[in-house]
């Protein structure tokens, strides 16, 4: 990808407990239109979730995030929400919802290598 890149990015929360509106991040979705871009990078990290909480089921947490992962792939194996183009799957993703998984308003970049920038702002924003 050569030249700068306009960019929208929004971090992946878990919410324990959704009535009290506390969360941990646990990834980042970034998108670019231009670029025809769209990642995510995530880590689940059971020891700082479960401080706020020892009721969470780890496995749905990590199935639904890899279904997250695989739309932004566009797999086929997760439906029809995969076959969008990457900007509706990226508002698809970011919509609000009240579950316990959900996601940051998105918020606007500039960069010249996207991937990077998505390290860049996992290692700051979850890590």
């Amino acid at each position: 990808m050569q030249g700068k890149h306009l960019f929208e990015y929004a971090v992946i929360r878990v919410l324990p407990k959704v009535e009290r509106e506390e969360f941990i991040n646990v990834g980042v979705i970034l998108f670019s239109k231009r670029a025809k871009y769209i990642g995510m990078s995530y880590k689940l990290d059971e020891g700082r979730l479960n401080s706020f909480s020892t009721e969470l089921d780890f496995n749905l947490l990590k199935e639904t995030l890899v279904s997250f992962e695989k739309i932004c792939k566009g797999e086929k194996s997760a439906g029809t929400i995969a076959q969008l183009d990457i900007p509706e799957r990226f508002r698809w993703l970011t919509a609000v919802r009240s579950s316990c998984i959900q996601t940051s308003r998105p918020h606007p970049g500039y960069a010249e290598n996207l991937d990077l920038e998505l390290e860049k702002l996992f290692a700051e924003l979850v890590l």
